[in-house]
């Protein structure tokens, strides 16, 4: 059997019934219930690849893998190797890990069962022909070569050849982007360049029959169907980094690198100049270690991602992996897709010409009947326009949906074109039971490609009347007119122009007909209509993405649309949203395939539009993107978008919509399927990344000054030890203390600060930019030197002038460290405002954190334990007032700082 190697091949829309039949060895009649079996046991399950759950050890794991991390291991490990005896520094890492483990872990663990809540468990069915007869089956049990039936509401188990169609319309949304649904037709025989949306005698797995019969035979199943090809190149893509993952990167390097220049630079001069033993060196390097390195950098980043997490999900933002958090606050690039995203994915109708010529406007999004006909501007009241009334009177009446309100909520059935029709009548005041009541349906003539038409009798005052809907051209055919030829034309001109703008055209007629007519007769094809008008039904923008991306523009970020859809159709979208107005705007997926990568990067540089593109295509214009320089975020909820949302640094699905595909191979969910919720993923992503630069800076500041004091003493010598050596100013475990407790506390609140203003009226950041940009080195460096120099020059007073002993003026250094770090906080909370215009206020927890921090530490002081832990002791009221005078002096130098570099803005 050679099935399998046939199986994968593209081109079955290509190849003959007969041909097709022969390749797959079965018949017209299906396979034989032993065949079936062999061809499963061969071919396996139908079913699509799935990566399991992380389980929870994994989760956990995931979260040591930091080179941040990897430094703060080998710390705790050389505290240990040179103090053996005392453990106490290194427990302190070590609990400072399991606490950012747990902390993140369970993060992690939240959002994926959030993520997988969503998924939609549906148990498909196929009825297939196995043996000469019709049986139902599990979908995961059809097999290549079957013969499947296909009915209206199935969803497609399989990719699948038709044989024999009846008015067959399949919605392929989730898999082309193509927003209306396909008629399908068996005849068609299309070239190897015909895309997946126009290959019209193939059904893929995954879509949905609209209405109308079919029957197939099976070409496709599990991962070499259309769907499952994309599902393996989902897994197997590695996809792009999330911007805080890179620049983390990046920070931890430099700060290993730095941690070794400057522990080689002091031991250097320790030893050959200063005179200081090995062992001695070695006590000062790991001091140098637990000083320099942010212990608590794991921990406050973790909280200030799970703080941004929760924020984003009151929002409508599921996150699904924590470090990708400000991913979107970071995207210069936001590739959407159109269906479902942008718009409602649902069709509307929003323009009306009548057969004089008026044209009036539907306002509203998706089914729901919120909005009013509009004729020049002004309302038009149910009842008051006769002409307009007839049209919406054929348009419920000739109409085999349903919409109705349940419970306060609307609910709908049918094909969306009925729907849209309904939704026109209710804003209109007419409601097609009410209507039927009045004009009972007696027969009906269902639609068919070959009619292009539908036709419903009902029964009525004076007769039984006749109410159709259709092809333009068929439609007007059956219409009388006094100029036949000429109105006929200039009605058909005013139809083409409405489609120009993306509309999808019904037009409307009426007549009667002679005698009675039941449901046992067979009716009559309507004649002598009178025409009463065209509407035009697109799916619309939903509500408020205009405003969103005229936002994302305004926060710097370029938004492009790429699509499977129709070329007309996303020009018509383009022109609301701004992005084009001619048909030059909008390149097809026709004129990628002949594109170069260098081509790719110019269009993405010119053009906004992409349509007809193919899942490979809107893949490889992602990374074009990044190739560009972008950080590249994309939206989607279709199986065509998941490798490109696998591709991007940040991958964006819909939660209500999408399919479980482009769910897993998205870091972001959106719940509500909505665009304009992207732009407040935007401003929280954004708030996330200026609240870990205040920690970062919070930290690092605080730790090189420490490192800053550190060298001061091993380079000058000072204060004496009597001996030729320099006093240690303060001991590892007393630089855990200010680094994890009362820093770490801090730092944590930190974490809680709301935005700044104007966060959305700023260009993104560079892509190249580090976490370290020249802001924060001058801040870092200024309160570096600020810090130690006021520390050291004050443990030397105490020493030389005051002639306190070591461990007294060690306590009082403590203290004033702290104080240091409790005044500094207020100067992090931004970079450029004043700390003097921002209440402590408005920042609660950091208010209570300070507060707490002190009070840690003041307890630490009285406490005997603590006190032989960290060597401290309580001080009197004049040496803690003279400690805070000093410790304000970085306040003030941060406060000229400030003010110094908004001067040099402006200029």
């Amino acid at each position: 059997m050679t099935i399998l190697a046939e199986q994968t091949k593209p081109l079955w829309h290509m190849i003959s019934t007969p041909d097709l039949v022969t390749q797959l060895a079965t018949s017209e009649n299906g396979l034989s219930n032993a065949e079936a079996r062999a061809r499963l046991e061969l071919y396996g399950r139908n079913r699509l690849p799935q990566k399991p759950p992380a389980a929870w050890w994994e989760i956990v794991l995931r979260q040591f893998m930091s080179p941040l991390i990897y430094i703060l291991t080998i710390a705790a490990i050389v505290s240990a190797i040179a103090h053996p005896e005392d453990l106490t520094d290194a427990i302190f890492i070590a609990a400072v890990l399991i606490i950012n483990a747990a902390i993140g872990g369970y993060q992690e663990g939240k959002a994926e069962q959030s993520s997988r809540a969503l998924q939609k468990l549906l148990q498909i069915r196929a009825s297939t022909l196995r043996d000469g007869e019709i049986r139902e089956i599990d979908a995961e049990e059809v097999v290549p070569g079957d013969i499947v039936w296909l009915e209206s509401r199935n969803r497609v188990p399989a990719d699948m050849r038709l044989l024999m169609t009846h008015g067959l319309e399949v919605d392929e949304s989730l898999l082309t982007g193509e927003s209306l649904s396909i008629l399908k037709d068996p005849c068609w025989m299309g070239d190897a360049s015909a895309p997946m949306a126009d290959r019209r005698n193939m059904a893929y797995a995954g879509s949905i029959i609209v209405r109308g019969r079919a029957k197939g035979i099976v070409v496709g199943t599990g991962t070499t169907t259309a769907v499952g090809q994309l599902a393996l190149d989902v897994m197997s893509a590695t996809g792009g980094k999330p911007p805080l993952l890179v620049r983390m990167e990046k920070f931890t390097r430099i700060v290993a690198s730095a941690v070794l220049v400057a522990a080689a630079a002091i031991a250097v001069v320790g030893v050959l100049l200063r005179g200081y033993d090995v062992s001695d060196m070695f006590l000062f390097g790991v001091a140098l270690a637990v000083s320099a390195i942010p212990e608590g950098l794991p921990v406050a980043l973790t909280v200030a991602l799970a703080i941004a997490t929760t924020r984003m999900a009151r929002r409508g933002v599921i996150v699904r992996r924590l470090a990708a958090v400000e991913g979107l606050g970071s995207c210069t690039l936001i590739g959407s897709d159109k269906t479902g995203t942008l718009t409602c994915n649902e069709l509307t109708v929003r323009e009306i010409g009548l057969p004089d010529g008026q044209a009036l406007e539907v306002t509203g999004e998706g089914f729901i009947p919120n909005g009013q006909v509009l004729l020049n501007g002004q309302p038009v009241l149910p009842g008051t326009h006769a002409t307009l009334n007839d049209l919406a009177k054929a348009a419920v009446l000739c109409n085999e949906g349903n919409l109705h309100q349940r419970d306060g909520s609307w609910i709908w059935r049918g094909d969306p074109t009925d729907v849209a029709l309904l939704s026109l009548g209710h804003k209109l005041g007419l409601v097609r039971e009410a209507i039927l009541s009045q004009h009972p349906q007696v027969n009906e003539i269902p639609f068919e490609p070959e009619h292009q038409y539908a036709a419903t009798f009902h029964s009525g005052a004076g007769g039984t009347f006749v109410w159709v809907k259709g092809a333009p051209e068929r439609v007007l055919s059956m219409c009388v007119f006094s100029d036949q030829e000429a109105r006929t034309q200039e009605l058909l001109a005013l139809a083409a122009s409405m489609a120009e703008r993306g509309y999808r055209i019904l037009a409307l007629a009426e007549g009667s007909v002679p005698g009675e007519l039941d449901s046992s007769q067979t009716p009559p094809e309507p004649a002598a209509l009178t025409f009463l008008g065209f509407v035009g039904m697109i799916d619309p923008l939903r509500a408020g993405v205009r405003e969103a991306v005229v936002a994302c523009h305004a926060a710097g970020v370029t938004v492009c649309m790429i699509t499977g859809d129709h070329p007309v159709t996303a020009l018509a979208i383009a022109r609301d949203l701004g992005f084009a107005d001619r048909p030059e705007q909008v390149i097809t997926g026709r004129e990628l395939e002949d594109m170069s990568p260098e081509q790719l990067i110019e269009a993405i540089q010119g053009v906004s539009v992409f349509a007809r593109a193919t899942p490979r295509q809107k893949l490889e214009l992602v990374k074009a993107a990044q190739q560009l320089g972008h950080y590249v975020a994309v939206t989607g909820d279709g199986i065509n978008d998941a490798p490109a949302l696998r591709q991007a640094n940040i991958g964006v699905a819909m939660g209500k919509s999408g399919t479980d595909v482009a769910r897993e191979a998205a870091e972001l969910v959106i719940t509500d399927d909505n665009f304009a919720t992207i732009i407040a993923g935007v401003e929280e992503g954004r708030i996330a990344y200026d609240n870990v630069r205040k920690v970062i800076y919070l930290l690092v500041s605080t730790g090189a000054a420490e490192v800053l004091l550190l060298g001061l003493a091993i380079m000058t010598g000072w204060p004496d030890t009597g001996a030729g050596l320099a006093v240690l100013p303060l001991f590892p475990v007393q630089l855990l203390w200010l680094n994890l407790v009362t820093n770490g506390i801090q730092d944590v609140a930190l974490a809680f600060e709301p935005g700044e203003t104007g966060v959305l009226q700023r260009s993104p950041r560079p892509p190249q930019e580090r976490v370290f940009n020249r802001l924060m080195v001058e801040r870092t460096i200024i309160a570096a030197v600020v810090i130690a120099l006021v520390g050291f020059g004050a443990f030397c007073w105490m020493i030389e002038v005051c002639s306190w002993s070591e461990g007294k003026a060690r306590n009082s250094l403590l203290l004033l460290m702290v104080l240091f770090e409790i005044i500094h906080i207020g100067n992090c909370r931004s970079e450029t405002t004043s700390a003097l215009r921002l209440s402590p206020f408005k920042s609660p927890i950091l208010l209570g954190g300070s507060v707490l921090a002190f009070l840690v530490h003041m307890a630490a002081m009285q406490v005997p334990f603590m006190q032989q832990i960290l060597r401290v002791e309580p001080v009197d009221f004049v040496t803690f007032v003279s400690l805070l005078g000093l410790a304000l002096t970085i306040f003030m130098a941060m406060e000229i700082h400030k003010w110094w570099w908004n001067i040099r803005r402006i200029r």
